[in-house]
């Protein structure tokens, strides 16, 4: 009987154990497979199979500092694939910046997980477009959805895409219905895609006549009183599986509006005649624009000193622009008419003059004042002057750029997308949009930090239940708050401390010369603290107003240039970004640093007929002056841009500015050798 209980109690655990083995084996194995299986990448990574034989193929390493060409051998000839040096440089003599990841923004996208049914033209579709409508609607698409929408069936939208609404209203100035542009957009092989897009008045035909063109049955100019109509014609080519790459190139990619005669999006071009013509004084001209393909933005490189220490950067301060052509105020030029085209003439000669490494709008680009209302019209061309020329910029806003149409937060995002931008986002969790930092790094191996650059939204208008007083509208102007001062103080915590003066890195470690520190300093004259810094932010402080300090060797105030002209333009209100920020984060925090303060200059905008420096308790405060002529100035007051002059590897700090008249103004040595001497510290 004991036996026989044993014999079951054993089989009782054997039914157990079996399965759990099996399972826990058998989630060992997935696990091995699907976790700790990493397979080695061997030697066929770099062979393509062809249809009948092996092709060796040496591809590139975008993650080393060699660039090269790719180079395709014969089969049998594997072993004498060599990489070809680009120019035929040495790759020691290339730079780090120019090894950096440089790629177009959007070349990393996934651009196959684009929605076809969203309307985004700052996003790079690759993808055609297949038919193309005119829809009026008698209330605002965004309030009835899809009731206007053209109409559409089931089979239709699958094979030849969704209607997308083109989001710009073409009678937003004028018309007695919203009229807007739809398309679809396919990625289907077999469905012919458009190649070319007309405009055309009625009762005329494109030409040739032996090309299958389409017209759009609504005139593009519907709804407007007293014009002729205007019809949109496009073309469809061949289909995805029969253009070669080069027709592919040149498809139809998107559709979009410009308000006023100005320079489209970049990669855009406009269809010529105007939807709407241009009436002075009354209306701006109406355009269809389009992309062809995918047009890459070029982004900056990291920004970086030259090999002798030297960096320059020119403030351009309150431009004011509108969706017109612009007005000239308050100057005594003649003729002066479009004043925005002729401030970027003149941002354009002074950029040739200066060549800086970098370029910064101290915001109010937008003029506001009802005459933005469209900003991405006015944002296509306010920089045109320093992409065309490849150099790097940064932005910050004023109060004026979102009196008028989109936020800040959109606003930022199309700016983002322009060439050679650097302008971020920053964080989401405080006030203002555009709190970011920027590092201008050193041009050895090394990449020191050598100059800290800090920009700041000082927002707008403040709000509260006094401005009821304003008719609805704030009448005081924003601050710096506490939270980005907290911010502030954080970003200035995270900088490394530097020896200083800072001395490149001569090695060349795979050389056959070994050569450091040239040009040796001798150890007492050095010190371990964090690179100078600048600060950028458009409203001045209170302290702008203040008393200034005095130069010991002379017993002169520190005020350089012209001021008192008018009103003090800084806001009533402070949470201290002076005295809990500016005077709190020090270059060194040792005892024998001498509390002197990281951020060496900051420079405003907002003040166009106010343009010194002056050293309030070891900061300088700087005004940048007003740079165009379609902001308020004075007359006899030319207008100016202020240039700062980096060198000495960051040590020295030197402004002077530039006017249209191409003097030179106020040349001064902020920080650095031959600078007025910081106020001693207890």
């Amino acid at each position: 009987m004991a036996a026989f209980s044993c014999a079951r109690f054993f089989r009782s655990l054997r039914g157990i154990f079996a399965p759990t083995a099996a399972v826990i084996g058998f989630s060992c194995l997935l696990t091995f497979i699907f976790i700790l299986y990493q397979p080695t990448v061997g030697p066929g990574i770099s062979q393509h199979l062809g249809w009948q034989a092996w092709d060796t193929v040496t591809t590139a390493d975008h993650f080393t500092n060699v660039t090269s060409t790719p180079t395709v051998t014969q089969p049998g000839d594997a072993e004498e694939a060599q990489t070809t040096p680009v120019d035929g440089e040495d790759a020691e003599e290339t730079d780090w910046w120019e090894t950096s990841s440089s790629q177009p923004w959007d070349a990393t996208d996934d651009i196959e997980s684009y929605p076809l049914d969203v309307w985004a033209p700052l996003l790079p579709h690759d993808t055609g477009l297949s038919e193309i409508a005119v829809a009026r609607c008698m209330m605002p698409p965004n309030l009835v959805g899809d009731l206007c929408d053209p109409e559409s069936t089931v089979e239709q939208d699958a094979i030849k895409g969704k209607w997308v609404r083109v989001e710009r209203d073409l009678n937003k100035q004028s018309g007695l219905w919203t009229l807007n542009l739809y398309y679809r957009r396919t990625r289907r092989l077999d469905i012919p895609l458009i190649t070319d897009l007309r405009l055309l008045p009625a009762g005329e035909t494109p030409e040739p006549l032996t090309d299958p063109w389409v017209k759009v049955d609504h005139s593009i100019r519907d709804g407007v009183m007293h014009t002729d109509p205007m019809y949109l014609w496009y073309l469809p080519g061949k289909t995805m599986n029969e253009m070669t790459a080069e027709e592919k190139g040149n498809l139809v990619t998107e559709i979009d509006v410009l308000f006023g005669e100005d320079r489209p999006w970049y990669g855009f071009e406009k269809i010529e005649p105007p939807v709407t013509p241009e009436k002075e004084g009354i209306q701006e001209s109406v355009y269809v624009t389009y992309r062809r393909g995918v047009k890459s933005t070029p982004r900056a490189p990291p920004l970086h000193f030259s090999r002798d220490g030297k960096f320059k950067i020119l403030q351009v301060a309150d431009l004011h622009y509108s969706v017109s052509r612009g007005v000239c105020r308050d100057t005594n030029r003649e003729p002066c008419v479009n004043s925005d085209n002729l401030t970027n003439t003149l941002i354009g000669h002074a950029l040739d003059e200066e060549k800086p490494d970098l370029v910064v709008f101290s915001g109010d680009q937008l003029n506001g004042q009802g005459t933005s209302w469209d900003p991405k019209s006015v944002l296509a061309k306010f920089a045109v002057a320093v992409t065309d020329r490849g150099i790097p910029w940064a932005a910050i806003f004023g109060n004026h750029d979102e009196e008028n149409g989109d936020v800040k937060q959109e606003q930022l995002r199309m700016m983002k997308t322009l060439p050679y931008s650097l302008v971020q986002r920053g964080p989401k969790d405080i006030h203002g949009v555009g709190n970011y930092v920027l590092s201008v790094k050193s041009a050895d191996a090394s990449k020191t930090s050598l100059l800290t650059l800090y920009f700041l939204d000082s927002g707008s208008y403040s709000s509260g239940y006094l401005d009821w007083f304003g008719f609805f509208f704030p009448t005081e102007y924003d601050w710096i708050h506490e939270d980005q001062i907290n911010w502030f103080l954080q970003e200035s915590a995270k900088i490394q401390p530097i020896e200083r003066p800072f001395t490149p890195d001569t090695a060349k470690d795979f050389g056959s010369i070994w050569t450091r520190q040239a040009e040796q300093i001798t150890p007492t004259t050095r010190k371990l603290a964090k690179p100078n810094a600048m600060m950028f932010f458009h409203i001045p402080l209170q302290e702008s107003s203040g008393t200034a300090d005095r130069d010991q060797r002379t017993g002169q105030l520190l005020d350089i240039g012209l001021h008192g002209l008018e009103g003090p333009g800084s806001a009533k209100k402070s949470d201290g970004i002076f005295e809990k920020g500016l005077k709190t984060a020090l270059e060194s925090g040792h005892v024998a640093g001498g509390g002197i303060p990281e951020v060496k200059v900051v420079t405003n905008g907002h003040c166009h007929i106010t343009e010194d420096c002056k050293r309030v308790q070891d900061v300088w405060l700087c005004f940048g002056g007003g740079g165009s002529y379609s902001g308020y100035g004075q007359v006899g007051f030319d207008r100016r841009f202020r240039v700062y002059e980096i060198s000495d590897y960051g040590e020295t700090i030197r402004t002077h500015k530039r006017t249209e008249a191409d003097d030179i103004l106020d040349d001064y040595i902020l920080a650095g050798p031959g600078a007025p001497a910081f106020n001693p510290r207890s």
